[in-house]
């Protein structure tokens, strides 16, 4: 008897249909086939299934063929290849033990690959093979999946254009390079601008820098409709920030320029903080109080807000003081003197406290908020 062995070693057929396995005969094998195929089309076992039927088929119309013909489905486990083996070895026995035949059995094993193939040992020590077939389906099924996932891909805007503006900058590197040699610009600048520029991009798609951008307009929008001051003082904020920074370096240069022993750097930190400190104190205050004016409109205000540009004072009296007593004894520059090193570590202390104290009995006996209405 030759016996047709189509071999599913994770149990597709089983956990996707349901169905009690082996499954002997040629109409239960054609039946769990159709079946497997409703539940899974895409599933490589249908074809093996398939085959199977029809190389049994094949085998009944072949004349030269003057023995008995048999056709049985077995399955494994998913999961460990050992015990799948074993489940195989278990389901052949069975098979085995349902046919009522006295001729010898033989087995053509049908599979959809080589890990299935790994079970042929178990296999051959229950029964003899006459032949292995794998089913390796015609459509080439890489090379089309690999056709439409490009073309997806391509027709998506998002995924087009992290793919495609790169792409595109690359194969723009040898025009731009001949164009600029004709206005007499060295190769390697226009290499080097494309690059950077690329490599921004890259970063900027990579770190998903887009999503943050498009929220921060997005806040800046609202913003705008909504009338909120804070954009006007934070605007105003970053202006004295920039130029309580250039003020800080001119400082820094001059006093080089005029030390004749060089500066040491904590003499050089004390001169630019001494400097820039009074631009970032009151850029602190101006966007503080564009805060607290915006709680305010919006109803949240509450009196503990206005600690905010007493704070950044307090902080900058104590910059001012602490960066003072290190200055540099040059012309143009007086450090501090230690009893006025220590008033401005009280004047910034207390104005700290001071503020504190004051807004949190305001807060407790004044009405302010929401939960005072």
């Amino acid at each position: 008897m030759l016996l047709v062995l189509p071999v599913d070693l994770d149990d597709d057929l089983g956990r996707k249909t349901g169905l009690d396995t082996p499954v002997i005969g040629r109409d239960a094998v054609e039946a769990a086939a159709v079946a497997l195929a409703t539940a899974d089309p895409e599933d490589s076992d249908v074809n093996v299934l398939f085959q199977a039927v029809h190389a049994y088929d094949d085998l009944l119309a072949d004349e030269s063929v003057d023995e008995e013909v048999e056709v049985a489905a077995v399955t494994g486990v998913e999961g460990s290849d050992v015990q799948a083996n074993r489940a195989v070895g278990a389901e052949v026995d069975e098979v085995l033990a349902a046919l009522t035949t006295g001729e010898d059995v033989r087995a053509i094993v049908i599979t959809d690959g080589a890990q299935d193939e790994s079970v042929l040992p178990v296999i051959r020590s229950r029964v003899p093979l006459d032949g292995v077939r794998r089913v390796v389906v015609r459509q080439a099924q890489d090379l089309e999946s690999m056709y439409y996932t490009m073309k997806q891909v391509l027709s998506d805007p998002e995924t087009r254009g992290t793919i495609l503006i790169p792409l595109g900058v690359l194969l723009l590197i040898y025009p731009l390079s001949i164009v600029a040699s004709r206005f007499d610009i060295p190769g390697a600048v226009v290499l080097g601008v494309v690059s950077a520029l690329l490599g921004l991009y890259t970063l900027f798609r990579g770190l998903g820098l887009e999503e943050t951008v498009d929220a921060t307009a997005e806040r800046v929008r609202t913003g705008l409709y909504a009338g909120r001051v804070t954009l006007v003082t934070y605007l105003v904020a970053l202006a004295l920030l920039v130029v309580g920074v250039v003020q800080g370096f001119d400082a820094l240069g001059s006093a080089r320029s005029v030390a004749d022993a060089g500066l040491p750097p904590q003499r050089a930190v004390a001169v630019f903080v001494h400097t820039a400190v009074q631009w970032a104190a009151v850029a602190g205050v101006t966007s503080s109080l564009g805060q607290v004016t915006d709680e305010y409109l919006a109803d949240r205000f509450r009196w503990r807000y206005l600690n905010a540009p007493f704070y950044v004072l307090a902080i900058a009296v104590v910059l001012y003081g602490v960066s003072g007593y290190f200055l540099p004894s040059i012309p143009g520059t007086t450090p501090l003197t230690l009893s006025r090193l220590a008033l401005a570590l009280a004047a910034g202390t207390l104005l700290g406290v001071l503020s504190t104290l004051t807004f949190a009995v305001a807060e407790s006996r004044l009405p302010g908020g929401p939960e005072a209405a």
